[in-house]
């Protein structure tokens, strides 16, 4: 949290490389904020700060712009698939917004809808062809564009070449692409470099006799084991070759072994696969595109009967880490990852692991795991077992339609809640969205607000009982509680203490403002005062008496 002081040592500051400052009395437009985020981050990170003079002497003048910071943050999550904190200062001259844009990482640039911003005087330009190599070329050469001496387009199957035309034509559903030629795909997918083999060719087309003499590390290695024991496992299987030749065969292999878990819906009786096809293609593209092929080992693929664990050689690409990793983007091998993206097998904006993280939660699986990751390996755990089909069925009850508008921090937050983990600020920032879709609701007011699943889709799914607990004694249920002991007590009355363990889950706090407002309607009275105080109930006589 940002304090006074800090922002007033910001408002001395010259505009520059990190820092943009709005006046944006009352509003300020949201797709310019997010060039602007896209413009600082390419330029290092900063601070974009609304409510204040952009001139020196700089003032605080308040902004009323985007009344709702946590929507905003989420926002701009969604289009940017960064995490920008957006923090609310209220100061005697008014109200400040402070949007904290982090630097892109090394070897990356933002952009939005194609464009790679910059900041040019008091307006945003393109960053130049350039700058923009220069920016890629941090991180040093990128093995999988680097070519390889001595292969020929005979060291490539051109079965895996259609394979890969007839994906891009369809995904560009441009008809004209499945006529071109072997060498007219691989130099349009620039995956040719002056007419020579690259690595990431070798990796997607290159046959098995092929990689073993140029790229034996790229291969993919398959084990099934029934337990936990250490030794032989009891199927394996080598995939070196180039990857449109094993992609099914190996989702095949595991399916061969893929339970179905059972549930029932009402009259229906409903199946969910111990491991879904979509997120293993994804952990095994993820494999594939990331790892460092300058390291001698293979990707290992390790089934059990109800985890699958895929192990990739080297750590993670700079910059990422297993808690931004659904945030950030830093592909290890650029030229690969393009090729894969032209073919609709990834998207380049790094929405693999999301999709991973969201199939395992709409399935009532646990997260995703990456214990075990080190410098020089990346673990990545999936787990098979549903763990909560009451949680399935209550996010199907929301209807598909609205599940496909759902972010994977929706998701998260609706994780969290239901295995009543407290929630992020960034993820508190997706509630009013899920308030709206009608799939949380809202207990209390202010500091003391809660948050839990609906009731109508507990309901839904016969979980009333679970609804009452989450929820708790509705307010005036409370009330009558207390009521209901005070007139037990007839004339000794109940001290405080006594009633606070009436409501043990009640703070002192929370009785006595119950209390109070019971005072108020008359229902109770209060006599002695400190430790000698009493409450009594208060009974008809007594009201027609006074």
């Amino acid at each position: 949290m940002s304090t006074t002081e800090q922002l007033h040592q910001w408002l001395t500051e010259p505009e520059g490389t990190n820092i943009e400052f709005k006046e944006a009395k009352q509003n300020y437009h949201f797709e310019k904020l997010v060039d602007y985020c896209v413009a600082l981050a390419n330029e290092g990170g900063g601070k974009i700060i609304l409510g204040v003079t952009d001139r020196r002497p700089r003032r605080i003048v308040g902004t009323a712009a985007f009344a709702e910071p946590g929507r905003t943050e989420a926002g701009l999550h969604d289009r940017l698939t960064h995490r920008i904190p957006v923090e609310e200062m209220l100061t005697p001259e008014g109200r400040v917004l402070v949007v904290h844009v982090p630097g892109r990482l090394p070897g990356t640039a933002w952009q939005i809808n194609g464009r790679y911003l910059k900041r040019a005087g008091d307006d945003l330009a393109a960053l130049t062809d350039a700058e923009l190599r220069a920016i890629f070329a941090e991180t040093g050469p990128d093995f999988s564009a680097e070519t390889c001496p001595g292969a020929t387009l005979a060291s490539l199957s051109p079965e895996a070449i259609a394979a890969f035309r007839q994906r891009w034509a369809k995904k560009t559903r441009d008809e004209r692409k499945e006529y071109w030629t072997d060498v007219e795909t691989l130099t349009n997918a620039e995956l040719l470099v002056d007419g020579q083999i690259t690595y990431a060719t070798l990796i997607l087309f290159g046959t098995r006799a092929a990689l073993g003499r140029w790229l034996a590390q790229a291969e993919l290695v398959f084990e099934y084991r029934s337990s936990e024991a250490s030794g032989p496992a009891a199927d394996r299987e080598e995939y070196r070759e180039g990857f449109f030749l094993w992609q099914d065969a190996i989702w095949n292999k595991i399916n061969l072994r893929n339970d179905r878990q059972s549930y029932q819906d009402g009259l229906f009786r409903m199946d969910l696969p111990t491991f879904d096809e979509v997120a293993v293609r994804e952990a095994l593209l993820n494999a594939v595109a990331h790892r460092d092929y300058r390291l001698g080992g293979s990707v290992f693929v390790r089934q059990y009967a109800h985890r699958l664990e895929v192990v990739s050689p080297g750590g993670f690409p700079t910059g990422i880490t297993a808690e931004n990793i659904l945030d950030q983007q830093n592909p290890r091998n650029r030229r690969l990852a393009e090729a894969l993206a032209k073919c609709g097998l990834i998207e380049r904006s790094g929405q693999g692991m999301n999709l991973i993280f969201e199939t395992a939660i709409r399935q009532g699986k646990p997260l995703p795991s990456f214990a075990g990751t080190s410098a020089h390996e990346v673990r990545l755990t999936l787990e098979g077992m549903v763990k909560s089909t009451a949680f399935v069925r209550f996010l199907e009850r929301l209807g598909e339609e609205t599940l496909r508008s759902f972010s994977t921090c929706d998701f998260l937050a609706l994780d969290y809640l239901h295995r009543e983990q407290p929630l992020t600020e960034h993820l508190k920032g997706r509630l009013p969205g899920l308030i709206e879709a009608g799939a949380v609701e809202t207990i209390g007011h202010g500091k003391g607000t809660r948050y839990i699943l609906s009731q109508r889709l507990y309901a839904a799914i016969g979980s009333k009982g679970v609804y009452t607990r989450k929820k708790g004694l509705d307010y005036e249920t409370k009330k009558a509680l207390i009521e209901k002991h005070l007139r037990e007590q007839k004339d000794s009355g109940a001290p405080l203490a006594e009633l606070r363990q009436v409501l043990p889950a009640e703070s002192e706090r929370s009785i006595q403002r119950l209390l109070t407002e019971m005072r108020d309607e008359g229902r109770v009275a209060l006599r002695g005062k400190r430790r000698w105080a009493r409450w009594f109930i208060v009974s008809a006589k007594t009201q027609d008496n006074e």
